[in-house]
């Protein structure tokens, strides 16, 4: 074990994914730590992130594919979309040996024809996505607050946050990187900074071999920036790169860049829920525009926490990014998935943690104070009186999710208020 290794959420879904599967493939962004979260499980590895290594690799795949596969097992196969026939390759193997616990894959991009490999891996692989620790991971939150526990009715004595409005800035450009939680001040801050200069100078071109260009890719990600956390359509987002002095462009150009930063897993927009409702308004389907880590935003509009803690329209828009990062994590762990909600009638709630049993939760992000927590509690009481309860259930449970405040506790009224700071799965 690495001494300075943080225990992730993925630590515990690893292990159970690796207990009923021959190989499970973990997919996400760059420096969120798939490697070594692998590396943990793993009792062997073939790293073709190693440019010597791949060159071998690739001339051995065309020899003695299964050479590759040999080592202890699980064996970890880092970076496995540079050799597409591994997947099949592994597959294979898998069904030859016949045991659970063989093969741990990861991946930082998604290959951009899924026919560069002629099986899907069904009843062979486990999926398992990571993103940038959330702050329970990161050690910022105190993980006094377990949604599992509101999940299964258990009450919720107050607990003591311990984060404040600065810190809660400061966090937000960081982001959740690994190698940035070692680090302290401006050094932190620039882990963002690199990730973006990579993703635009390099990885938006090699994800696919498509020649893009980097200045319109980092236009693209500030005009993102500027629409995080709100519904809005690639027509919105070309209006807005054109009055930022784009030469020309259409909305397939952009539909082709975002489309690239998604395989790079840097944009994950959060998808429209779909509940039964006893309104005649109707359900708009538009995804809500986010990155995958909120330091991606910051960073390319060039933001730091003061700027952040100077205009808390924006602070917010920004913290909800880092909210729906956290819960995105939590869901993974609850086998469940987060969406959004608006209707016609100007109704919305940021997140919906839907799991697969069909339970659900309600869950308003404000950054916080009386006033903010009032309004979230307003809509979240208006879309539960909304849903047709003879079709599904309740919510399990209601809850505001601030960026600060001085305690985690249940209102009279039964909606939770929780600091993001006091929150764990």
């Amino acid at each position: 074990m690495n001494k300075e290794y943080k225990s992730r959420v993925a630590d515990r879904i690893l292990s159970r994914k690796l207990a009923g599967k021959g190989a499970v493939l973990i997919e996400g962004p760059k420096w969120c730590g798939k490697t070594t979260t692998a590396r943990q499980q793993s009792k062997s590895m073939l790293d073709l992130g190693d440019g010597d290594v791949l060159r071998q690799s690739r001339q051995m795949m065309e020899v003695s594919p299964k050479t590759l596969l040999q080592g202890e097992t699980p064996r970890l196969i880092d970076e496995w979309q540079t050799i597409p026939l591994l997947w099949d390759a592994t597959r294979t193997e898998v069904d030859h040996r016949g045991t659970f616990s063989q093969f741990i894959l990861t991946g930082s991009s998604v290959l951009p024809q899924a026919d560069e490999t002629t099986h899907s891996g069904t009843g062979r692989f486990a999926r398992l996505k990571m993103r940038p620790m959330s702050l329970f991971e990161s050690g910022e939150s105190t993980g006094s607050v377990s949604l599992r526990d509101l999940f299964d009715g258990k009450t919720l004595e107050p607990q003591a946050n311990g984060i404040d409005l600065q810190t809660m800035a400061y966090l937000t450009c960081r982001g959740g990187w690994p190698q940035a939680t070692f680090l302290e001040g401006e050094l932190a801050l620039d882990q963002a900074l690199d990730y973006v200069d990579a993703i635009t100078e390099l990885d938006i071109r090699r994800v696919d071999g498509v020649r893009r260009s980097p200045e319109r890719a980092r236009l693209l990600m500030r005009s993102y920036a500027r629409n995080i956390s709100q519904q809005v359509s690639y027509g919105t987002i070309k209006a807005d790169m054109l009055s930022n002095d784009s030469k020309s462009l259409d909305e397939d150009t952009i539909a082709d860049y975002i489309m690239a930063l998604k395989r790079l897993f840097v944009v994950e927009d959060l998808p429209a829920w779909n509940p039964n409702i006893r309104s005649k308004s109707a359900i708009r389907t538009g995804d809500t525009r986010h990155f995958v880590d909120p330091s991606i935003g910051t960073a390319s509009l060039g933001l730091g926490p003061n700027d952040l803690v100077n205009d808390l329209n924006s602070f917010g828009l920004f913290f909800e990014d880092l909210a729906v990062r956290d819960l995105r994590v939590f869901a993974e762990a609850l086998d469940g998935r987060l969406f959004h909600y608006r209707d016609s009638s100007g109704l919305e709630c940021d997140t919906v943690l839907h799991r697969r049993n069909g339970n659900y939760a309600l869950i308003e992000v404000k950054l916080g104070g009386e006033k903010l927590i009032e309004e979230g509690v307003e809509t979240l009481n208006t879309l539960s009186a909304t849903i047709d309860n003879s079709k599904m259930p309740n919510p399990s449970f209601k809850m505001v999710l601030t960026a600060i405040g001085r305690y985690a506790y249940q209102r009279q009224d039964g909606i939770f208020v929780v600091p993001i700071g006091c929150m764990r799965d």
